[in-house]
């Protein structure tokens, strides 16, 4: 049996022990039978998306439709007093990097029993590496609504100005072939390339180079590896001592996309979830696989999901996960894939990337492993914590303050110690499982 975390423990792993009494005076929850369920939203766009779910979720269930929609930034943060206050819907959304923090504090459910207990329910029709990320402790906890690889947008006209072909739209260029391009489109007020200087950017280079964040056991950094260390030094030596990116006014506000939008730099590295923005472009433009290096094109793969909160049960968790079934179905995915905003995770689902440009079919395909490849987003269950740690220190070496080899030597010790935090998680996790 699932064993239920406390409010206090919930709150003192989330941090939010001095919001106690926000979540005490939060409102008493959407109203009985209803079909309830929680989503970040930022903009009409994105509102419009989730009101055409509700609509669907309506028609198919025939009962009422209850969507919380709730900014992306203060979405987590609201979820975690819902949860610990019991106000939650019977169905939360959950970026796919903070499934394993949501799975490992038993705050969500797993689904293989209702998977499995349910012969319409096609688990193959998903993408494996939504399936994946979507995993926690060999369980499932969540289905998944989209999925996409990270690639490389590349500004068509700058090429076209400089005699050079298009890149190929099925065979990854190499590394050494990217740098070259990149040096060589480079010039007065025009640049090569542009990224994040994070960890979410780097991880791609890293995956390429076979390398990851964490070791095999998942107990001990693994930065320091050859691997690791050859694809961040790559990427630093692309800003520093290559000079072909923009330069950094503030590694905080640093962004790649305002960047690449200003139509003088020749690649980005990116997600397809932002085709719908790159389309205002004033300029032509096309996506590519992502550079391979020595393990190939495998960059990181994300996607968002559905979950099911631990203290749904009896009918309403049969409610629940006809609802996710819902949200997640064929017929909601073609909605979202209409609107353009990301790739669904269903196979069977319609694709949210169609030419013009010409080359957007190609995410699914990778997806599929017909062109190049993925590597699911590998998190910890403390991610956050994580990511914190990495952007202390390693953005620095965007800047050229200190090496790649002094930020990660200082970085190990300290992401050792989460490594080991993580492992306290899984195993608490395994022993509620036991």
């Amino acid at each position: 049996m699932q064993t239920q975390l406390s409010r206090r423990s919930l709150l003192k792993l989330t941090g939010l022990a001095g919001l106690g009494a926000a979540a005490a005076g939060c409102s008493s929850g959407p109203p009985s039978g209803s079909a309830a369920w929680a989503m970040w939203s930022s903009s009409p766009a994105e509102r419009k998306v989730w009101d055409d779910f509700s609509a669907y979720v309506e028609r198919e269930l025939k009962v009422e439709s209850v969507p919380t929609l709730t900014p992306s930034g203060g979405y987590p943060t609201k979820l975690d007093l819902q949860l610990v206050s019991g106000t939650a819907g019977l169905v939360t959304a959950l970026n796919g990097w903070l499934i394993p923090t949501y799975a490992a504090r038993g705050a969500h459910r797993p689904l293989d029993d209702l998977i499995a207990a349910d012969p319409d329910f096609d688990i193959e029709d998903f993408y494996q590496p939504i399936r994946d990320i979507s995993s926690f402790n060999d369980q499932t906890y969540a289905i998944g609504f989209d999925v996409a690889p990270t690639v490389i947008y590349y500004n068509k006209t700058l090429l076209e100005e400089k005699g050079i072909a298009a890149p190929s739209p099925t065979v990854p260029m190499a590394w050494a072939t990217f740098r070259d391009l990149a040096k060589e489109l480079t010039g007065p007020d025009q640049y090569g390339f542009t990224c994040a200087p994070s960890i979410d950017d780097l991880v791609s280079w890293i995956y390429c180079a076979g390398g990851n964040v964490m070791n095999e056991a998942w107990d001990q950094s693994a930065l320091n590896a050859p691997e690791a260390m050859e694809a961040v030094q790559y990427v630093v030596d692309l800003f520093v001592k290559d000079k072909v990116t923009p330069p950094i006014a503030n590694l905080v506000t640093e962004n790649s996309l305002a960047n690449f939008m200003e139509g003088n730099v020749a690649f980005m590295h990116n997600g397809p979830w932002q085709v719908v923005n790159v389309r205002k472009a004033k300029f032509d433009w096309d996506i590519m696989p992502f550079p391979a290096g020595a393990a190939g094109s495998t960059p990181r793969v994300s996607g968002s999901s559905f979950a099911i909160p631990s203290k749904v049960r009896g009918d309403d968790l049969d409610l629940a996960w006809r609802l996710l079934k819902t949200l997640t179905s064929k017929g909601a995915l073609d909605i979202y894939a209409q609107a353009g905003r990301n790739n669904p995770a269903r196979l069977s689902a319609g694709s949210a990337f169609k030419p013009p440009p010409d080359n957007l079919g190609i995410v699914q395909q990778i997806l599929a492993g017909k062109i190049a490849g993925g590597h699911p987003f590998d998190v910890t269950t403390n991610w956050n914590q994580v990511k914190q740690l990495l952007g202390q220190d390693l953005p620095r070496t965007f800047l050229g303050q200190v090496s790649v080899q002094e930020a990660i030597d200082g970085l190990t010790p300290r992401l050792d110690v989460l490594m080991e935090q993580h492992q306290d998680n899984v195993r608490q996790a395994t022993a509620r499982k036991g």
